[in-house]
């Protein structure tokens, strides 16, 4: 059982390595575009508090994707694409 779970783990490991490496994967990945995520805001007209509490953002986190600090990722990265996208679709989401 031990060895099995180990060889598992060092399987994947190798796997994600090869794919950092800029390897091929077997498996489809889709890594959204950078966002600006000032930008997003300003086409909205809203300020940084009000575009933090309508999408469920901490303002400081908003404050350091703005100033470049740090990036969204994620599920934060997939769901500031819709924002940008279809930003009354995603405030009728969230009521």
């Amino acid at each position: 059982m031990m060895t099995s779970a180990y060889e598992s783990i060092a399987q994947g490991l190798q796997k994600a390595i090869e794919l950092n490496q800029g390897g091929e994967v077997a498996a489809r990945t889709h890594r959204p575009e950078p966002v600006n995520v000032a930008e997003i805001r300003k086409n909205l007209g809203m300020t940084q508090m009000e575009f933090a509490s309508k999408f469920c953002i901490s303002v400081a986190t908003l404050r350091h994707w703005e100033r470049g600090d740090r990036t969204p990722h994620g599920p934060a990265l997939a769901l500031l694409h819709v924002v940008a996208k279809e930003p009354q679709a995603v405030l009728r989401a969230l009521g």
